[in-house]
């Protein structure tokens, strides 16, 4: 199949799920066409296959705001067009459902019918979707695409809920690359950061609000008072400073390390005792799933979709949104010498149920769905 793709660029789960796909599926032999304004940040290798389309805009004085949405439009428009496309996967619905829409509509002046197939991933419907001002345009378009999916069940229930939306949701979780994410042997890199015992713990985000990351260091501040440890945040955003700010009130910094965004994540993760993931929402939590695949047993909130990835008692557990000391004490409990490898044992066990090679095949088989429906609907 020739298949577009468009999703963000950047290090928010949608753009990885969606970029890890395309490369999944140019794998098994399909052409995937990125259509995005950057080079997806996990667009980091070279394939036959795998094809990327920058959408370009320009500033004019007339304009407040750049209308990227046109832009898309029209570069979806010429791609399908000029790379006989079979479908559209669009990933977040806002605003790439309705751009979808709309180039689907312009294709058919070509005599073209470009199915298209929409994934939610989370804030899109959570969050920003909410919005009144948005409200009317994402539930119209979710409904006018030809086939939807969710990455977890929490979030087709929220969509039903938030939205007046009549059109079938199939869930497909998100999935982890077990070639890449596994525990490999890092042990020189956590020389370089520990003087002996202390354990490692781990947090990933893009350091929004909605990630609770000083839930993080107020939870870590208290482990550490038990047993020797150190934590390693990894990413980026709105929330970094304040966090800062606050191992310094705390009197942690010497134990905290910020490290930024990163692309080789699996080999922090290789290092790793304990991921936390204390969100006050999250979809699925891919993070705290690829932190899994690497024998990392997660504590986290019981928000949204996790309770569908974290098994309590088993890879981990989960609490109450904000709930600090409930973490604190589930982290001492996983990383007691006595108990720590039964959970990173399972963490790893369970992760296998959401390999690539498990997930990538229910997207195959809705493509093939889609184009059946949309070939049978022209004759």
């Amino acid at each position: 199949m020739n298949i577009g793709i468009v999703c963000y660029p950047t290090y928010g789960g949608s753009g990885v799920v969606a970029t890890e796909l395309g490369k999944a599926l140019a794998a098994r032999g399909h052409k995937i066409h990125f259509i995005t304004y950057n080079r997806p940040i996990r667009l980091d290798l070279f394939s036959e296959n795998i094809f990327y389309h920058e959408v370009r805009t320009k500033d004019y004085p007339l304009f407040d705001f750049v209308p990227y949405e046109s832009a898309l439009a029209s570069t979806m428009v010429d791609v399908a067009r000029y790379h006989d496309l079979d479908l559209f996967h669009v990933h977040y619905a806002v605003p790439h459902a309705s751009v979808a829409f709309l180039a689907k509509q312009i294709l058919k002046d070509y005599d073209r019918d470009v199915p298209v197939v929409t994934t939610l991933h989370g804030t899109d419907i959570t969050l920003v979707g909410k919005n009144n001002s948005y409200e009317p345009v994402v539930s119209f378009s979710i409904d006018r695409s030809d086939a939807v999916t969710a990455v977890s069940e929490f979030l087709k229930k929220a969509t039903y809920d938030n939205f007046s939306v009549k059109h079938d949701i199939q869930v497909i979780y998100n999935f982890v690359d077990l070639e890449r994410f596994r525990r490999q042997d890092k042990d020189h890199f956590r020389k370089m950061l520990t003087s002996g015992g202390e354990k490692i713990i781990i947090h990933t985000s893009n350091f929004r609000k909605v990630k609770r990351v000083q839930d993080v260091m107020r939870a870590f501040v208290r482990i550490r008072e038990q047993i020797p440890a150190r934590l390693l945040m990894v990413g980026d955003g709105p929330e970094r400073h304040g966090a800062e700010e606050l191992c310094r009130e705390l009197g942690t910094c010497q134990d905290i390390y910020f490290l930024g965004n990163q692309n080789m994540v699996e080999e922090i993760y290789s290092i790793g005792d304990l991921f936390m993931l204390p969100s006050e929402n999250e979809s699925f939590g891919l993070a705290a799933l690829e932190a899994m695949a690497c024998g990392v047993p997660v504590v986290a909130s019981n928000a949204g979709g996790l309770p569908e990835l974290v098994v309590d008692g088993v890879t981990g557990y989960t609490s109450a949104i904000g709930d600090v000391e409930a973490m604190a004490r589930q982290a001492l409990e996983i990383l007691a010498p006595e108990n720590w490898t039964r959970f990173s044992e399972a963490a790893f066990s369970h992760a296998q149920d959401f390999a690539i090679s498990e997930i990538v095949p229910q997207y195959e088989t809705l493509y093939q769905q889609v184009l059946n429906k949309s070939f049978t609907s022209v004759v």
